[in-house]
């Protein structure tokens, strides 16, 4: 079984191409700049521009500190094997040639399966000649790695097996931190309808309280 290395991203001088959708610092939208410019504005930042979606048109590139990203990545890896206790392995298959809507709800139930604190699979299965073209499965693989990197973190990279090439997500959150998180919101939407339960039977009795009399009073006149 060979490995296939996802490689780091393009950053600074190594990233060729004429121009980025650029992403600011804090993640505003700059738009689409020639590449000079998104350079200039990375030095006077005191940063780093980072390639983060090389396979868009034009690719997408954002000015952030590079060696903190890789230092937070690392040390989500870490805490991703730390919590494997419990986790379950779920699969998502891909062909290579997958069409856009296929794509989107794979991806969305791979979202769901990390949410719930079990790890991902990710197999694409090559038919004939796409066994010969291992690069195409890495970039397809690498995409998705991207897209549900706020659900999980890569912690086994390609892998190609005969007509299989699989990658392995796990979850950012464990089974036992997903289950006491449920368990807490359950516990105070219970703590809620009770309230508003008794709110509702306090209501009828504040309303059936007797009222004080306003008849105005009457006086009685003798005229001589």
């Amino acid at each position: 079984m060979k490995e296939l290395r996802i490689p780091d991203p393009r950053t600074n001088d190594r990233i060729r191409v004429p121009e980025v959708r650029l992403v600011g610092p804090q993640g505003e939208q700059v738009g689409v700049v020639p590449i000079a410019v998104a350079l200039r504005l990375a030095q006077e930042a005191e940063l780093d521009l980072v390639e983060v979606a090389p396979d868009a048109k034009p690719p997408v590139a954002k000015i952030m500190d590079y060696g903190k990203f890789k230092y937070e990545a690392a040390q989500k890896a870490k805490e991703a094997r730390r919590n494997q206790v419990n986790t379950e392995l779920k699969e998502v298959r891909f062909r290579l040639k997958i069409d856009v809507h296929d794509y989107e709800t794979k991806r969305k139930r791979a979202e769901g399966f990390l949410l719930g604190g079990d790890k991902v699979k990710a197999m694409i299965l090559f038919r004939g000649r796409e066994q010969s073209r291992p690069e195409q499965g890495v970039r397809l693989l690498h995409k998705f790695a991207e897209e549900i990197a706020d659900f999980g973190v890569v912690e086994s990279r390609p892998t190609q097996d005969g007509r299989n090439m699989t990658m392995i997500i796990a979850p950012l959150k464990n089974k036992s931190d997903v289950k006491g998180e449920q368990n807490a919101k359950r516990a105070a939407d219970k703590a809620e309808r009770r309230a508003s339960e008794h709110a509702a039977k306090a209501k009828p009795q504040e309303d059936a309280a007797p009222a004080a009399s306003t008849e105005p009073a009457t006086t009685e006149s003798t005229a001589e």
